[in-house]
């Protein structure tokens, strides 16, 4: 059974059970990796917040209430982290291609190697935990996930793209830009000169004494980075049109902020593949939420099966000439479906129209170079969100 719930209530209720240590305790405590038994030092909010069960504003704006902005900092940026990295990607978008063909290109990628560390049995004693954790549970811990790409990648010689995607198949937070961006920085691809080295003692002492892991990589060289390419400008979204709309849900943003009246929900298919159990999370969670929210609007619920754009024509066909509006999807499996189906959609007569969310208009134009001149735009950004001014 998944340790988490595919419900905005639950999202809200693990957040309430994390408000008290997402401060003082939280900074001290956030880098040790006690096991999926013990998650008390950190939020395990990430699923929510991928799929914006939870909004990365109201999540800021709980935890600075709680315990003030001093307190609270260590956590609000690694939730700006997740903000920062959407944004450094969607003005990149040939990185995602680029990592997309790389991977396409290893598809007969096999080794003995390879099965050794895909079936756990590599002989480290940490990484074949750590498969296994992440096959079983869908989550590890921040620091965990470095430590596994760092041996991915230097200590077992394996193609870094493979082990993203391994990623994305199994965490429920799996996200395009997060978990392909931080791959290519422990590979030394993102920053350049600057890799991430999992070290023994390091492992040791950030897992409690719980592992001993021997033959790591010492000193490896990171890889070779190509130059990034110069940013691109944000895509500019036109005013969703007045009057009633078909809203489309999706799994980027489940808790839409809908900019005006609907006239029925219609559920978007999962894009991302995972594994069953993550593709039946997300798939519960869109169906909780489309109930809530024609609950709310008392309107129906539409749901294509596929993304055969006749089906999506023959679903729509009883909202002819309504527009169809859904939040601005990302750089990802989804932007791209998306795309693609909208010119089918338009050449049937459903004019798609996208809209963003404050947030990332104010954060993303920010993420143009590394995070730390993104950090400093922070306590601009909270008070333009009236955040900053709660104490607790």
């Amino acid at each position: 059974m998944s340790m988490f719930e595919p419900s905005r209530s639950a999202a809200l209720n693990a957040l309430e059970r994390f408000l008290p240590n997402a401060g003082q305790h939280y900074t001290d405590n956030r880098n040790t990796d006690y096991g999926p038994a013990q998650r008390d030092n950190i939020s395990v909010l990430s699923p929510y917040l991928r799929h914006r069960l939870l909004s990365e504003e109201e999540v800021v704006r709980r935890v600075i209430a709680a315990h003030g902005a001093k307190k609270s900092e260590k956590f609000v940026q690694e939730v700006f982290w997740r903000t920062y990295w959407k944004g450094w990607l969607e003005q990149r978008p040939s990185i995602w291609t680029q990592y997309c063909a790389g991977l396409d290109g290893l598809d007969d990628h096999q080794s003995a190697d390879l099965d050794a560390a895909l079936q756990a049995r590599t002989g480290i004693d940490c990484f074949d935990h750590w498969m296994r954790e992440l096959a079983d549970t869908g989550y590890l811990h921040n620091h965990a996930r470095m430590w596994f790409a760092s041996i991915w990648i230097f200590t077992l010689r394996l193609p870094w793209q493979k082990g993203a995607a391994l990623f994305l198949h199994h965490l429920y937070d799996g996200d395009p830009a997060s978990n392909t961006l931080s791959w290519r920085w422990v590979a030394g691809l993102q920053t350049t000169g600057k890799h991430y080295v999992a070290g023994a003692d390091n492992i040791r002492r950030y897992t409690d004494g719980r592992f001993a892991p021997t033959g790591l990589a010492i000193a490896p060289e990171p890889l070779h980075p190509w130059p990034h390419p110069a940013p691109e400008p944000l895509t500019a979204l036109k005013p969703v049109p007045p009057g009633p709309c078909v809203l489309l849900l999706t799994e980027e943003d489940m808790v839409p902020e809908i900019p005006g009246p609907i006239a029925a929900v219609m559920v978007c298919p999962v894009a991302q593949a995972s594994s069953p159990a993550v593709n039946a999370f997300r798939q519960d969670a869109l169906h909780f939420s489309a109930t809530s929210i024609a609950a709310k609007f008392a309107v129906p619920i539409i749901a294509p099966t596929s993304w055969a754009a006749s089906e999506w024509a023959e679903t729509l066909a009883g909202f002819a000439g309504l527009p169809l509006i859904t939040a601005y999807p990302p750089v990802g499996p989804l932007q791209t479906k998306v795309r693609s189906m909208e010119r089918d959609l338009n050449k049937s007569g459903h004019k798609l129209h996208y809209f963003r969310r404050q947030w990332d208009d104010l954060c993303w134009p920010h993420a143009r170079k590394g995070f730390f001149p993104f950090k400093e735009n922070i306590p601009a950004i909270l008070r333009e969100t009236g955040i900053s001014s709660q104490t607790p």
